[in-house]
């Protein structure tokens, strides 16, 4: 009686192959063996219900097995998204079409020049512009641009967001994070007031949308506000509640922000299992949530914030109606996101009482 319900979202790292060398991310510097990622057939253990997997790397569209995997996942879950650098546009166009519900999110750090410079590849731009205008022109919905916000990139993000307005597309936002999973310590937001100021102006600009998922967008942005000055998260990180991570050898985390310097922790292997509930209501996830709790790390990233939004939303609600309505009668909204009282614990997210 005492078993955590199913996870409703599920993020499955394929592999840590990439093509793109980007600035924020050592991911390429150590590619997974091809013979030992996770297959379409070890996935099948999978339980049905989701509401959203998505499927990353590395660059997901290097597995040649990729249409596999979605035609496993594509019944156990309302909506699938696949990250992606757009690089690889002629299969990407090739194989999202044989799919109902795939959407494409396309990597991408600012305009021509600046993405191409972060990214670390000749032609990167134009590449995901392909297959996001080849995927608009087949008809899709579900696509749009990622960017990941570092120290010079901030500006390039506002006319990004107007190119996705203009396009109709879906806009996503991260910053930097450090982790086992960038193999990255050293992402640090220098120029502070520089990004936070961007990240206010897309806020503002989100808010005066129609669309209440650009209003709830804005609050998370505001977030990434509170995590780039080091503040306690809006609300609390439940990782490995609602959501877990697999990664390219079938190990399951409830992140992918974990660093070992602070713990790092496997729930359990797929390939060590029969079904996914014994990983999931075994004792080690127990414990691996317990961690969770008390986790020292102030991550704010889409994966684990935007489940909780969704959980507390009555409490993310009074905000997001108070400043619409300041929005409506040309008024400023409130440039900073609340912090949440639910009765987190005050270990969460401090940093300093871990190095006690």
């Amino acid at each position: 009686m005492n078993q955590p319900a199913l996870p409703t979202d599920a993020c499955i790292i394929l592999t840590y192959r990439c093509q793109m060398r980007c600035q924020m991310c050592n991911i390429w510097q150590h590619p997974t063996d091809i013979e030992k990622e996770i297959t379409a057939d070890e996935l099948q253990m999978l339980p049905g219900g989701f509401e959203f997997i998505n499927l990353t790397g590395g660059e997901p569209f290097l597995r040649d097995d990729l249409e596999d995997i979605i035609r496993v996942l594509s019944p156990k879950t309302k909506r699938i998204v696949v990250s992606t650098s757009g690089y690889h546009y002629e299969k990407i166009l090739r194989i999202v079409p044989q799919f109902t519900n795939v959407g494409v999110r396309v990597s991408i750090e600012g305009l021509s020049q600046k993405n191409d410079e972060l990214r670390g590849r000749t032609g990167g731009f134009d590449r995901g512009m392909k297959t996001l205008l080849g995927l608009q022109k087949l008809g899709f919905k579900d696509i749009g641009f990622g960017i990941t916000v570092s120290n010079n990139n901030s500006g390039d993000m506002l006319w990004l967001y107007e190119l996705s307005r203009s396009m109709g597309l879906e806009f996503a936002t991260a910053t930097f994070h450090n982790s086992y999973y960038f193999h990255k310590d050293d992402n640090q937001i220098t120029n502070i007031d520089k990004v936070c100021d961007d990240f206010r102006k897309l806020a503002h600009f989100q808010m005066k949308e129609n669309k209440p998922k650009s209003w709830f967008r804005a609050l998370f942005n505001l977030g990434l506000i509170r995590y780039i000055n080091q503040e306690k998260r809006m609300l609390p990180c439940e990782a490995g509640t609602t959501n877990f991570f697999i990664d390219p050898y079938g190990d399951v985390y409830p992140c992918n922000g974990l660093e070992e310097k602070y713990w790092k922790e496997s729930m359990g292997n797929i390939r060590n299992v029969q079904n996914f509930e014994e990983i999931w209501n075994s004792p080690k996830a127990s414990a691996v949530r317990e961690k969770v709790a008390t986790c020292p790390k102030n991550c704010w990233m889409v994966g684990t914030a935007s489940p909780v939004m969704h959980k507390y939303v009555k409490k993310v609600a009074p905000w997001i109606i108070k400043n619409k309505i300041k929005s409506l009668l040309g008024k400023s909204i409130s440039m900073s996101a609340p912090f949440i009282d639910v009765r987190q614990d005050s270990r969460q997210g401090n940093l300093r009482q871990s190095e006690k």
